[in-house]
């Protein structure tokens, strides 16, 4: 089985100490005790808090703040994950949203405390057959969305799944040779992947290992839901069957067959993306964005010979 190395997720984060005392403030009231105890957790991009918080009260939470001086489109993604959360279904595997607080500056979000770990990578058998009954489990359960009035999952990728289209424009130096004769076939692939992503489902749009939790009962939870939209039941599956093929595994024995012009569209983004200089705040998505490229073009060339 192919092992593919790829960088650790993680930006540089402030923590509990960091913020102001407003916010810290905010915190107590939405708990009902001060905080005592403050505890960051590694992995994600975000640049803001990502605390596990104990109270006076022995009351347990999840805190996530961030402000325009970490990373200026920060807050907005936290006020977006913010009124998303406020729709989820009380059934729905993903923290229950204990208050928010928003000075224009600082935005904070407290959260349920899930006691989980990530799934590991390479996935190992028994997580990842909880991760996909979850992930069907969770597309059945917010659908029809109960978010009707949001974004769909077509406008939100718009831009990324023109990826192709900018590097057919712009070959980078080290584009890969097998690459160049099939960049219209790409472009046409993504775009039909793009024009695919119509459906009544509120998807979490970032499936992957970082973004779930599973318990010691085994349950799987879903966080950090900025990126939820509205697409098609499949988005989300397709997405950890990409996930799997990172990371070394059988990305195909999962994929919907309605996923692959999706998939080849996501592949464009990274690899596209992956040119750019790093985001305030975020330096090394770069470097994970390069890594599941370059680690989908031997999957993509398979599937373009068939």
């Amino acid at each position: 089985m192919r092992r593919t190395m790829i960088p650790a997720v993680g930006g540089s984060r402030i923590t509990w100490h960091d913020l102001p005392a407003t916010a810290q403030e905010a915190v107590a009231e939405i708990l009902g005790a001060p905080v005592t105890r403050a505890a960051s957790q590694a992995g994600g991009f975000s640049p803001g808090t990502a605390d596990r918080v104990l109270t006076a009260a022995g009351t347990r939470a999840f805190v996530k703040a961030v402000s325009p001086d970490q990373n200026h489109m920060s807050p907005e993604m936290a006020r977006r994950e913010a009124v998303i959360c406020a729709a989820l279904p009380a059934a729905t595997r993903a923290p229950r949203l204990k208050g928010t607080f928003d000075d224009g500056h600082w935005v904070v979000l407290v959260f349920d405390d899930i006691d989980g770990r990530h799934p590991r990578t390479p996935w190992v058998k028994d997580e990842l057959d909880a991760a996909v009954s979850a992930v069907r489990e969770l597309a059945r359960s917010l659908t029809p969305s109960p978010f009707p009035g949001g974004r769909t999952a077509a406008e939100t990728l718009a831009g990324d799944f023109g990826g192709w289209n900018r590097i057919a424009a712009d070959p980078p130096a080290d584009l890969e040779p097998w690459l160049f004769p099939r960049l219209d076939e790409l472009r046409a692939r993504a775009a039909a992947g793009l024009a695919s992503l119509v459906g009544d489902t509120l998807v979490h749009l970032d499936v992957r290992p970082d973004n779930m939790l599973i318990t010691p009962a085994g349950e799987v939870f879903f966080v950090d839901w900025p990126w939820g939209c509205n697409g098609p039941d499949w988005l989300d599956l397709a997405l950890l069957a990409l996930n799997v093929e990172v990371h070394g595994g059988d990305g195909d024995a999962l994929l919907p067959a309605a996923g692959v012009d999706a998939v080849i569209g996501f592949t464009g983004f990274f690899l596209d993306q992956s040119r750019q200089p790093p985001p305030p705040g975020l330096p090394t998505v770069r470097a994970f964005q390069r890594a599941q490229g370059d680690a989908l073009l031997p999957w993509m060339r398979r599937r373009l010979k068939g």
